[in-house]
């Protein structure tokens, strides 16, 4: 578990999407949008983080949305909490804060509907 947990976490794109989604659920297209990457990559390391039971999905017609997984153990909420802590003060990390702010966690984003 520790390993799935850390390599999933090995990628700036999937540590990116997993602080996306801190306090949200987007749909995948919101998160293509964020990320600016191609829909199959991005759908690869959501996969990714799925497969190492950080986030949940769930379909919603033709849409499908993330959100964070809550923490089953300790394990996975400590390493989501240090995370969370050290790339607090990075001044990317805060910028990629404030576009997902600037965008609200509810709205439409890109082709979403």
């Amino acid at each position: 578990e520790f390993m799935n947990i850390t390599s999933a976490l090995a990628d700036e794109s999937r540590v990116k999407a997993l602080l996306a989604l801190e306090g949200r659920e987007l749909c995948v297209c919101q998160i293509v949008e964020f990320l600016e990457l191609a829909p199959s990559t991005v759908s690869r390391h959501l996969a990714y983080l799925r497969n190492a039971s950080l986030v949940l999905d769930r379909r919603q017609g033709v849409w499908m949305y993330y959100r964070l997984a809550p923490g089953e153990d300790s394990l996975h909420r400590e390493l989501l909490e240090l995370l969370a802590r050290r790339l607090e003060p990075l001044p990317e990390a805060r910028s990629d804060r404030a576009l997902l702010e600037e965008k609200g966690s509810g709205e439409e984003v890109g082709g979403c509907s």
